[in-house]
């Protein structure tokens, strides 16, 4: 009998130990804002937030309609006061980052590859008159996207590989003042961790040039992708010193640079991170590459229709009705030339009676 109670008393545990393991497995990532202005209220809980939907909370933190949407963590805020910016950085190789600044962070569920596509369409849709900034870069894929005024904020921006190694040896980079600990000048696995954490500075560095761009009324969007800790840690491993260094000066960087952005905005801004240690499926999306690398469009095996867009009732109408009033204006022409008097109503005739009639 006790033997039975102890199996039964071990069985138990080691199904909360798989739970638990399980758990982690799907959850262990990390979703966290580190600054946000009082119009934006996160509350403080471990809701886990859904991979797929992360875009969604950005689009709703931003004042955005989206589609069923019941995540409790994002609350109603004042809807006469939207953020003027979104940043949202995501860091690939590591599932937690030890910020200095204690922010709210939530478990990811089911870690999914996302893009803020959507997002920074209905902005470039709803505001192209007033040219927002919106700014998509992967600097270890050499992939950006620019619209609005970014291209002329950002034109001096380092976006290949190539020239983020020689804006590094440059004398105002962040080589200068960076302390390196364990990593190495000479590795380019180093140099490219470093050029990422260059990016982030100079993207501060040159916004607050043109601050009058933080005060317009039209919303921003930084989306950015880093992957040079994930490189790290597979050039050195996850338990070397390397990596551990790596990790906390990207987390230093990463605190300084919403600080900056949240200030450049005058505190208006949402900066928030997402620490993904590997996704779980592979993302088909549509890119913007300065290299113009060709690649394969997602297929379609439902027969899908491609989503329009708000445009889409208005040209719809206006080709309707004229169409419509085209119609009825040859039937009308139609059927008074079919009834006409040629000896009444044409001028023709008239002229031509007479002129005999003279004769």
């Amino acid at each position: 009998m006790w033997l039975r109670r102890q199996s039964r008393g071990t069985g138990a545990v080691l199904t909360l130990t798989a739970f638990y393991v399980y758990f982690l497995g799907v959850c262990g990532d990390e979703f966290s804002v580190l600054r946000s202005p009082q119009s934006v209220v996160f509350r403080d809980g471990s809701w886990p937030i859904p991979g797929e939907r992360i875009p969604d909370v950005a689009a709703l933190s931003m004042g955005f309609s989206v589609e069923d949407l019941s995540w409790p963590g994002l609350a109603a805020g004042d809807l006469f006061h939207r953020p003027r910016a979104t940043v949202l950085v995501t860091v690939k190789g590591v599932d937690k980052l030890t910020l200095p600044v204690k922010g709210i962070s939530y478990p990811i569920e089911n870690a999914v590859p996302f893009s803020l596509d959507s997002v920074a369409n209905a902005i470039h849709t709803l505001f192209s008159e007033e040219t927002p900034v919106v700014l998509q870069l992967a600097p270890s894929e050499e992939r950006v996207y620019m619209v609005g005024k970014a291209n002329s904020v950002f034109e001096d921006l380092s976006v290949t590989l190539r020239q983020l190694r020689n804006r590094l040896f440059q004398d105002n980079s962040i080589l200068s003042s960076l302390p390196l600990n364990s990593l190495s000048r000479n590795n380019e696995v180093d140099l490219l961790f470093l050029s990422e954490l260059q990016v982030l500075h100079d993207i501060a560095s040159l916004l607050s040039r043109h601050k009058h761009l933080a005060k317009d009324h039209s919303p921003d969007l930084y989306s950015l992708e880093l992957a040079g800790l994930e490189e790290v840690g597979k050039r050195y491993g996850e338990d070397s010193q390397q990596f551990k260094d790596a990790s906390q000066i990207l987390a230093d960087s990463l605190q300084k640079f919403a600080d900056e952005m949240f200030n450049l905005y005058s505190g208006n801004a949402v900066v928030e991170v997402v620490a993904v240690k590997a996704f779980n499926s592979p993302l088909t999306r549509k890119t913007r590459s300065i290299l113009q690398s060709s690649q394969s469009e997602t297929e379609n095996p439902y027969n899908l229709a491609y989503p329009y867009n708000y445009n889409y009732s208005v040209i719809f109408n206006i080709i309707l009705w004229m169409m419509i009033g085209l119609a009825l204006a040859v039937i009308v022409i139609s059927y008074n030339l079919w009834n006409m008097d040629p000896g009444y109503d044409s001028i023709i005739y008239r002229m031509t009676n007479q002129k005999i009639r003279m004769d």
